[in-house]
């Protein structure tokens, strides 16, 4: 056995060197493996960003593209040549298609505005007029000290705040509620609304016609949208939340959802594109950078859509 495994000098030097040899090309062999596996991993990473930031772009380009069409179904309008812009006081309740064109407005949105008039629509405030869509924030700003509405336009024809009052022969005064009493705003009926001091029939019928167009109260301060004063109906009302009906923004087609109070039709428009081109909806954020939204808008919206 032991001249069997007698090795010379020059065999132990190179069987040595074989054994550095296959420990080194085994060492470097792990080490690529894990190289290669933590680039994989790297780039997967890489590759969902990218994929999310594509899905976004097509979207957007998307809805670009549905502009565009829409605008060249409109473009006969538009083909009149534009006419010399010409800054003047302009009451936006009562100028026509051709004074607004002369402010430096496009021919469509001349005509929306107009349209929007017909409906039954009314600017009560100069911030109402930044709302028309595509109107830029520079375009607002050049027009806004030539916009004039008439005092009778900024006020909305509502019921007063206030008791008529009785009859001379009347004998009772309908029933109040004594002070401390507090009523729930998203259930209490007619009945129960003129109870409370301050609030009359006319009143009573304007906050629930308004709960019920927009599925009820998340705030107090959302009566100020009726041009009712909250703070004097603070004390006597606390608001279930809850009980607010909330559209699915899965189901729910552009009719439905423009006649909430807080989406316009532009905006049903792009929930109800993006679900034919995504598929459903899970939650608002990815409409965050689209231009027909704004924060306060989606804060809003909020509170009154569901994804089930």
């Amino acid at each position: 056995m032991k001249d069997f495994f007698y090795f010379s000098r020059w065999e132990r030097r190179g069987i040595l060197l074989l054994l550095v040899l296959i420990f080194a090309i085994a060492g470097g062999s792990e080490a690529y493996l894990r190289h290669r596996n933590g680039r994989a991993t790297d780039t997967a990473g890489g590759e969902e960003g990218v994929a999310a930031r594509q899905e976004y772009a097509a979207f957007a380009a998307s809805l670009q593209k549905k502009e565009q069409e829409w605008i060249r179904r409109t473009s006969a309008y538009d083909r009149i040549p534009q006419p010399p812009v010409q800054l003047a006081p302009f009451d936006p309740n009562t100028a026509d298609s051709a004074a607004l064109r002369r402010l430096g407005l496009p021919g469509w949105m001349a005509r929306n505005v107009v349209r929007y008039r017909e409906k039954g629509g009314r600017f009560r405030r100069a911030e109402d007029f930044k709302k028309i869509y595509g109107l830029t924030a520079g375009q607002y700003e050049t027009l806004r000290p030539y916009l004039r509405i008439a005092p009778e336009d900024t006020v909305r024809v509502t019921a007063q705040l206030y008791l008529p009052p009785a009859k001379a022969d009347s004998t009772e005064r309908p029933f109040k509620y004594p002070a401390g009493t507090v009523v729930d705003l998203n259930s209490a009926d007619t009945t129960e609304l003129k109870k409370i001091p301050g609030i009359g029939s006319g009143i009573a019928r304007m906050i629930a016609g308004y709960r019920q167009r927009l599925g009820g109260f998340y705030r107090i301060e959302q009566l100020a949208e009726i041009n009712l004063d909250y703070e004097k109906l603070r004390p006597w009302f606390s608001i279930r939340v809850d009980s607010i009906r909330r559209i699915n923004l899965n189901r729910a087609g552009i009719d439905r959802l423009r006649r909430h109070p807080y989406i316009n039709f532009y905006q049903a428009k792009a929930f109800v594109e993006y679900r034919w081109k995504y598929g459903e909806l899970r939650n608002l954020k990815v409409f965050a950078l689209h231009e027909d939204f704004t924060a306060d808008d989606l804060e809003r919206i909020s509170h009154y859509v569901c994804f089930e």
